[in-house]
């Protein structure tokens, strides 16, 4: 059979970055990819306090007449099961105080399903032959974002200015002097903590970026999914904040439910509605699993106790663990800095001057067992070249002690030889 792509489809077809991970991924979990080190991929840690928490939701459910039988045999709505976003809704104005209604949220089949709905209601091709576009003001960005544009020039983003910091660390920050906001721009997005870097916006840039939006009368997408109020991984003081014009977007995976598939978000009413409409297109309905077991917990407030609690700690003292790791593994290479680690599950190495690509060193470490994501990835919509997006690499800590201290002894040795240093 002669088969015909359409560009969209030519475009995918070629392969992606998510793809890419998400397919070595697959193949190291199944054991047809040997591997010493799974490093690369996203998926969330297991955390006892957590999983004995869905144990026993789940036997509560199982113990609750037919509540089983509607959970996995009954379609909700498009925007959600209305129980937990009445829950959602309640949660939020407890806690912060925010004018928020059931109107205003909508629940999608993951925060991933969810951000591609939003990129594309609002940027793409205009009804007027227009292009507008979604902007990212700090690269590096999340890799999932990267091909979920329908038009191949779908997002623009700004390069971050980069400030050193002891103890062989840097920053990056925001540079609003690049920030211009004109009328091809559809709505600004980031994410905090930053998927990959682990860096997390100051209140202070979050006030800055919700001010230009809000002047522009242009959404900013706000991606919470490692954020708070839940799951918290966070190792900085900080609170979201909101306005009628923000989308927050959380999601339940981190928590330690990723098959779930459950993203929240929350925003203006015309724009949830348009939301939860594309989602009945593309979906149906949603998955009632992890609605089921948040909504109580959301309700009583122990999902942020839990998070707060339990799996925060849990990651901190995974990611300065792994940081000890680190600067022992690279002791003789001072050139080599990792980004401060202010929450998420990743640490982001920078080899400064490193003489072969991101995209080089990812296929020598996969000969040697140890999976990492290259650093190229994450810097899609940048109008210029800079080498620097061809020096770094994310590395999840996340995984079990013996697994992150020999994957980090091997990224050594081949930065090393890389360098000629070894």
């Amino acid at each position: 059979m002669r088969q015909s792509l359409s560009e969209l489809g030519e475009r995918i077809a070629q392969g992606s970055g998510i793809l890419e991970l998400m397919d070595d991924l697959g193949k190291a979990l199944s054991g047809h990819l040997p591997v010493r080190a799974m490093m690369g991929g996203g998926n969330p840690a297991r955390v006892p306090a957590a999983e004995a928490v869905w144990r026993r939701r789940m036997e509560e459910i199982l113990a609750d007449g037919d509540a089983f039988e509607r959970m996995v045999g009954i379609y909700d709505t498009p925007q959600g099961q209305p129980a937990f976003i009445r829950a959602v809704a309640g949660f939020v104005r407890r806690r912060y105080g925010w004018e928020v209604t059931p109107d205003h949220i909508a629940v999608t089949n993951g925060s991933q399903h969810g951000f591609f709905c939003l990129f594309n209601l609002l940027a793409g091709a205009q009804s007027g032959g227009a292009l507008r576009r979604i902007l990212l003001p700090l690269a590096p960005e999340y890799i999932g974002y990267a091909d979920q544009g329908l038009h191949p020039d779908h997002f623009r983003s700004l390069r971050p200015t980069l400030e050193i910091l002891p103890d062989r660390q840097f920053k990056y920050h925001v540079d609003f002097s690049r920030l211009d906001l004109g009328p091809e721009v559809a709505a600004v997005c980031v994410s905090r903590p930053t998927n990959p870097t682990g860096n997390v916006l100051s209140d202070g840039e979050v006030a800055r970026l919700m001010e230009a939006t809000r002047a522009a009368d242009i959404p900013l997408l706000i991606d919470n999914a490692y954020g708070a109020p839940f799951p918290h991984i966070l190792f900085r003081d900080i609170e979201p904040d909101w306005d009628e014009h923000v989308v927050l977007g959380l999601s339940l995976s981190k928590l330690g439910l990723p098959t779930t598939r459950t993203g929240i978000f929350i925003g203006p009413p015309a724009l949830m509605k348009a939301l939860s409409g594309l989602n009945a297109v593309m979906s149906l309905a949603n998955g009632n699993l992890g609605q089921t077991l948040v909504a109580p917990l959301l309700e009583d407030g122990s999902l942020e106790r839990l998070s707060r609690e339990a799996v925060a700690p849990f990651y901190r003292e995974r990611s300065e663990r792994a940081r000890a790791w680190f600067l022992a593994a690279f002791a003789d290479l001072p050139q080599v800095r990792m980004h401060v680690c202010e929450g998420a599950m990743f640490h982001w190495y920078w080899f400064e001057g490193l003489p072969i690509t991101s995209r080089d060193l990812y296929e020598r470490l996969k000969r040697r067992g140890v999976l990492v994501v290259p650093g190229e990835y994450f810097f899609y919509g940048l109008e210029e070249d800079w080498p620097h997006r061809h020096e770094c690499i994310r590395v999840n800590y996340a995984m079990d002690s013996g697994t992150v201290r020999e994957g980090i002894a091997v990224i050594a040795e081949e930065v090393a030889r890389a360098y000629g240093a070894g």
